[in-house]
C-alpha cells in the first residue's frame, strides 16, 4: 500500500489541441473547441464565447513575476498539463504523493455553457474519455473527477455510470446543476443517488455559472473566489438534498477556508432570527450541514490553519492547483512549513493528505478506484 504524506485536493490538466476533434463524431468536428494561432500565441477557440482563451495563467507553475505570460505557444509549455508520464516526474520535482484533477476553468465553462444538449453531451464525453486514459496511466496516483453534463440529470446519471469503474476516477465536478439551471430541483435526486452509491464526491470548483468565458479583464483576477459558494452551500441545505442523501459529500475547490468559521456563525445567527423552532424543514443548524457534508481545498491560507477548530479539521484539503498561476511549485513544502507551526502531527497528516485520502480511497488498497468497481447499493455514512 503506497503511503500518502502530501496530496492535492485541486490540480489541474491542460487539455492537449485534439483532444475534442478527435473524439467527437466527424458531423461536430467544426463546432467543438480547438487550438488556434494568433500573433501573440494559442488560445482555444469556443463556440458561443466572443474571444479567444488564452491558458498562459493555467500552465506558468514555477515562472517568476517577470516570466508570466497570458499567451503562449501550446508546444512551450511543460508537458505534465497532458503527458502523465511527465506529470509523475513533475509530481515528484514537489514532493506530491497523488493529485485530484479538474479541467482547465474556463474551457470547461464553454462545455457548460453550450445550449446545445448533443455538443454537450459529445463535449463531455471526449473529455471525460480523455481524463480516463490519464489517470489510468497511474491511478494511485491520480484522481480524475468526471465532467457532470448539465442537459438533464437523467443524463448526468447515465454519465456517472458510463465512466465509474474506470482506474483512477474518484469523483465528480459540475459546472452548474445537473438539471441545466443554478437552482436545486427534485429533478437531480438520482444524480446525487448516483454518486452516493458509487461513493464520489461532487465538486464545485470556484463558482456555477451559465455563462461564456471571456477573456482576464481584472487587473487583480481570483482574488475573491469564495463568493459564490457560500450562496450554493445555503441553496443544497435548504433543498433538503442532504437530508435525502446523509453520504452525500460535496467538495469546494480553489475557495480557501478562513472565511468558512464566520459564514457558519452568519448562517446560524440568521437562521435563530428567521426561524421559530418546527418551521424550518432544516433539521438542526445550518453549520452542521457544513460540518458533515462541505469540505474546502486551500492553496495558501494562513488564517484558515490558524482557525482550524473552527472550521473543522476533516473538512480542510490542502492543493497545489498546479499547473496554474496559484502553484509554489516546485516549493509547496516550503509554503506548507511556514504555515503549519503549531499545528500537531495528526492535524497536519489529516490535512495535507489523510482527508483528501478518504473522501476519494486513496486509503484503500482495494478501492473500487485503483480498479474495476464491482456494483454495489449501499451508501457511506457522513464523514
Amino acid at each position: 500500500m503506497r503511503s500518502y504524506r502530501l496530496i492535492s485536493g485541486d490540480s489541474h490538466v491542460n487539455e492537449p489541441p485534439e483532444l475534442f476533434t478527435s473524439r467527437v463524431p466527424a458531423t461536430l468536428k467544426e463546432r467543438v473547441p480547438r487550438i488556434e494561432h494568433f500573433p501573440e500565441g494559442d488560445g482555444w477557440v469556443i463556440e458561443g464565447a466572443k474571444d479567444p482563451i488564452n491558458f498562459g495563467m493555467n500552465a506558468c507553475a514555477g515562472q517568476g513575476p517577470d516570466e508570466l505570460r497570458g499567451w503562449v505557444r501550446f508546444e512551450d509549455i511543460r508537458r505534465g498539463g497532458y503527458d502523465p508520464a511527465a506529470r509523475l516526474v513533475e509530481m515528484e520535482a514537489d514532493a506530491v504523493d497523488a493529485e485530484i484533477l479538474y479541467p482547465t476553468p474556463r474551457l470547461a465553462q464553454g462545455i457548460v455553457a453550450n445550449p446545445d444538449p448533443d455538443l454537450h453531451l459529445a463535449m463531455v464525453r471526449a473529455y471525460n474519455d480523455w481524463l480516463s486514459d490519464y489517470v489510468a496511466h497511474a491511478p494511485e496516483r491520480f484522481g480524475g473527477l468526471v465532467l457532470l453534463p448539465n442537459c438533464g440529470s437523467a443524463a448526468a446519471a447515465d454519465e456517472l455510470r458510463r465512466v465509474a469503474g474506470r482506474a483512477g476516477i474518484r469523483g465528480a465536478v459540475m459546472g452548474c446543476y445537473p438539471n441545466g439551471t443554478l437552482e436545486v430541483t427534485d429533478e437531480d435526486d438520482n444524480v446525487w443517488d448516483t454518486l452516493v452509491e458509487l461513493r464520489f464526491p461532487v465538486s464545485i470548483h470556484v463558482s456555477l455559472g451559465r455563462t461564456m468565458p471571456e477573456a482576464h479583464r481584472s487587473s487583480l483576477p481570483g482574488y475573491g473566489r469564495f463568493f459564490d459558494v457560500p450562496n450554493r452551500i445555503v441553496q443544497m441545505i435548504f433543498s433538503g438534498m442532504f437530508d435525502r442523501f446523509p453520504g452525500l459529500q460535496v467538495v469546494c475547490a480553489e475557495v480557501d477556508c478562513g472565511w468558512v468559521p464566520y459564514f457558519k456563525e452568519q448562517v446560524d445567527n440568521n437562521f435563530h432570527r428567521l426561524y421559530s423552532p418546527g418551521t424550518s424543514s432544516v433539521v438542526g443548524l445550518p453549520s452542521e450541514y457544513v460540518e458533515r457534508h462541505v469540505s474546502f481545498t486551500y492553496v495558501t491560507d494562513g488564517i484558515g490553519i490558524d482557525n482550524r477548530e473552527l472550521i473543522g479539521v476533516d473538512r480542510i484539503l490542502w492543493s497545489s492547483d498546479y499547473p496554474h498561476v496559484s502553484a509554489d511549485w516546485p516549493n509547496s513544502w516550503k509554503t506548507i512549513q511556514a504555515s503549519f507551526a503549531g499545528v500537531s502531527s495528526a492535524e497536519r497528516h489529516a490535512i495535507l493528505a489523510g482527508n483528501a485520502a478518504a473522501l476519494y480511497g486513496f486509503d484503500n488498497p482495494s478501492s473500487p478506484r485503483t480498479a474495476a468497481m464491482p456494483s454495489t447499493s449501499s451508501a457511506p455514512s457522513s464523514r
